[in-house]
């Protein structure tokens, strides 16, 4: 198994996390099934920007980006060079280090 380590946040994790995760999962479901809240305002559609994650390690093993996760990158917060969507990124066989952005684009979030 492939393990994801969550840097610490000071709101959505605040201790960080180290989680297994088999291949072809999404970082995404990774988290919201060990309890790690990252939001997903469009319910992983691909559709918004909020579950944007900064891949610090293991960026390369990623499945490729496509055109419409480019496009919606291109919007986030804090964009940078190994930015994805959680909701988009399947892990593979690369232990992965993944930090989440202190800001999202969530103009309707219910937690505030």
């Amino acid at each position: 198994m492939t393990q994801i380590v969550f840097l610490p946040h000071p709101e959505i994790c605040p201790e960080g996390a180290v989680l297994e995760a088999k291949a072809g999962e999404t970082v995404l479901d990774v988290a919201l099934n060990a309890g790690i809240d990252i939001e997903h305002a469009c319910e992983k559609s691909c559709a918004c920007t909020t579950c944007h994650i900064i891949v610090r390690e293991g960026f390369d093993s990623l499945e490729e980006s496509d055109e419409l996760e480019d496009d919606l990158l291109d919007k986030a917060w804090g964009l940078e060079p190994e930015s994805r969507l959680g909701c988009q990124a399947k892990v593979g066989q690369q232990d992965l280090v993944v930090e989440i952005p202190k800001y999202t684009l969530n103009q309707v979030s219910e937690q505030h």
